[in-house]
């Protein structure tokens, strides 16, 4: 980049200026319609319609690994090119769905609401008790990145991994967390925690439904931190209403951001608001990361970007 050419970039989000610095001196901001470069985040959709009010548009700097937000036939058509940060969410990811996943096997969230409103059980031997993650089954949906990230943290906790992917691991993977690849239904009935952290496709869309859920342990727990729509919603608010499973965890939703009503008064129900990447430190790395992109683009490095078409 070079300070008399600047980039006219626009953004869909206000994102922290100090993780931006590099991009600061050279950069324009201006509207998307006079944009070069759109830096998208994850809540914001980008349409074909805001594709075409921006003639000049060369690149979109997606904030976030997930990209579904983007209209990508719109941006072939184009020659746009679209880039993504996986890097800086795996480990933010994964220490929320592990939290999660405690959060909703010991009943933290339960228990504090409870004592703050004075109705919890008295302390006492055989009062609220709850369930352990040391040696347990952790199926992991999706065994990538973040996945194992995961496991890493599940290993350390006492617990046995088995995994289900579009394809094994190679041997040394696998002997790295001790994990076993598995099909997809003897993950549903051997697991008793199952975590999602697969990306989103039609191909998973209700990945997980009535059918499925019957499959799991009554004593299973499920959790998510990919993409809400990977759960039939109805079908879980069922299945933790009867019994068919033990409880859930989720940070992200089907129809989001409304959340069914009915996940909201379940007590085995663990709820966060899509904040799998919401740290300070998080925000500012993938900020560097869309920094990177975009310099890495500018000065026409392909082999620095993470590129998505």
């Amino acid at each position: 980049m070079t300070k008399t050419n600047k980039m006219r970039i626009a953004f869909t989000t206000k994102l922290p200026a100090e993780g931006l610095k590099r991009l600061s001196e050279h950069t324009l901001y201006v509207p998307l319609s006079e944009a070069d470069i759109l830096v998208s985040t994850f809540d914001k959709p980008v349409t074909a319609e805001m594709i075409a009010s921006a003639p000049a548009l060369r690149l979109i700097a997606n904030f976030g690994v997930g990209y579904n937000n983007i209209d990508l036939d719109a941006c072939r058509k184009r020659g746009i090119r679209v880039t993504n940060t996986p890097q800086p969410v795996i480990e933010p990811t994964a220490e929320l769905a592990f939290a999660l996943m405690i959060a909703v096997a010991r009943r933290v969230s339960e228990f504090d609401r409870t004592l703050r409103e004075g109705t919890c059980q008295p302390f006492a031997v055989m009062n609220n008790l709850s369930h352990s993650l040391y040696g347990k089954t952790l199926g992991i949906i999706g065994m990538g990145r973040i996945g194992q990230s995961l496991a890493r943290r599940a290993v350390a906790s006492g617990m046995t991994v088995i995994y289900h992917n579009r394809h094994r691991l190679p041997e040394a993977v696998e002997e790295q967390y001790g994990a076993r690849y598995v099909d997809f239904t003897t993950l549903l009935q051997q697991s008793d925690y199952i975590s999602l952290n697969l990306p989103y496709t039609p191909q998973v869309h209700h990945l997980i439904g009535k059918q499925e859920l019957g499959m799991m342990k009554r004593t299973a727990y499920l959790i998510n931190t990919a993409r809400g729509a990977h759960i039939d919603e109805q079908a879980l608010v069922e299945a933790l209403q009867t019994g068919i499973i033990a409880g859930a965890a989720m940070d992200v939703y089907e129809h989001e951001p409304q959340i069914t009503p009915a996940l909201l008064e379940l007590t085995n129900v663990v709820l966060s608001p899509h904040t799998g990447t919401g740290t300070w430190e998080g925000r500012i790395a993938m900020c560097h990361n869309v920094e990177d992109n975009i310099i890495a683009f500018l000065n026409n490095e392909p082999e620095k970007m993470n590129i998505v078409i």
